[in-house]
């Protein structure tokens, strides 16, 4: 997620009869800058063996605060989600590779020396589901 790359967006294509949505809301600190979130349907994706499966950018200076990711299928799904303060396209890092922007994970999900592992961060998306998210 260090590039803000091209256009994302929040809707993944699923013709399927078996539909589902995951709404994120953020709780956020600064009213700069933009929020980019990636969405991932299987751990080895998450871990960066894979593409996200759907990802979108919040714009949080024009009062944006939530993030819509219809037409999954029904299934597992987390995200990885950082807050773009200074609108750089990059998670800023402090010399020890420290995030020093704020940063998030579903479930608002925390990680042991890095970030939150898929099995805290998974949710299961059947229906329509809604969370709100802390970026800290």
């Amino acid at each position: 997620m260090a590039q803000a790359g091209p256009a994302p967006t929040g809707t993944v294509a699923n013709t399927s009869a078996d539909t589902a949505a995951l709404t994120l809301t953020f709780d956020v600190g600064a009213q700069t800058g933009l929020i980019m979130v990636a969405l991932f349907d299987s751990a080895e994706a998450y871990d960066g063996r894979g593409a996200p499966v759907g990802q979108t950018v919040v714009d949080v200076a024009s009062g944006q605060r939530t993030a819509a990711f219809a037409g999954l299928k029904s299934g597992t799904y987390a995200a990885k989600i950082f807050h773009d303060v200074d609108g750089d396209g990059q998670m800023a890092t402090n010399p020890f590779g420290m995030p020093t922007e704020p940063y998030a994970f579903t479930n608002n999900a925390r990680g042991n020396m890095g970030p939150a592992g898929w099995d805290r961060a998974n949710v299961v998306v059947t229906g329509a589901i809604a969370q709100t998210i802390s970026l800290r």
